[in-house]
């Protein structure tokens, strides 16, 4: 529930620029269910939270009804009590967000569902930041995919990530010109991995808090 900062909000809502993506960092609780979503595109969109209506895409992803302005595109992911939200216009963005922790089986997990490039990569690792690249090539897939309006069953090995100091690349998605896409890593909190895709030119990203009660 937004509780503060809410003429912030308006005023940088207000001020969308086609190339630009905003992404809104709030505090998070499973009860809200998509209570803030809404709150936040019901000012970008002019409306009241409740007048928003949202749509499920055949693969899970939310979507605005016809009703709302077709131009405003959106996505937002939430894990344990965070939450971001990616909105932009003439763009279909894909956000994905976890929680820094201990992954002892993300070896595994790679082994079985990354590609062999980037497994290969996690192995010459220290397993002391092993985990947080893994994550973070974790919360890129999910971002494209998620752009792509797909899940997880699409196949995690069907697009292949690097992860460098200098950023993230997508370096091959099946079905698609990987050159054409964004992806960016996005710096929010040290104890959170998020990433940001779409497909599309270059935008700059604009990052905001929004304090948040029960």
């Amino acid at each position: 529930m937004i509780a503060t900062h809410a003429q912030t909000l308006a005023n940088v809502a207000e001020h969308l620029r086609d190339d630009e993506i905003h992404v809104w960092q709030l505090d998070y609780r499973p009860q809200h269910g998509r209570e803030p979503l809404r709150s936040v595109l019901g000012v970008y969109l002019g409306i009241a939270a409740e007048h928003v209506t949202l749509v499920d895409g055949e693969h899970g992803r939310p979507a605005l009804a016809d009703v709302h302005d077709p131009s405003l595109g959106f996505n937002w992911s939430h894990s344990g009590n965070h939450a971001l939200i990616a909105v932009g216009r003439g763009v279909t963005p894909g956000i994905d967000l976890e929680q820094l922790r201990v992954r002892p089986r993300a070896l595994e997990i790679a082994r079985r569902y990354f590609c062999n490039d980037e497994t290969t990569a996690l192995t010459a690792l220290p397993a002391a930041t092993r985990d947080a690249v893994f994550l973070e090539l974790w919360t890129a897939k999910e971002a494209v995919l998620k752009a792509l309006g797909r899940g997880i069953a699409f196949g995690l090995d069907r697009l292949s990530i690097v992860s460098t100091t200098d950023g993230l690349t997508l370096q091959r998605l099946e079905g698609d010109d990987a050159t054409a896409w964004q992806l960016q890593r996005l710096a929010v909190d040290t104890t959170l991995v998020a990433a940001l895709a779409w497909r599309g030119d270059v935008r700059r990203i604009r990052l905001g808090r929004l304090a948040s009660g029960d």
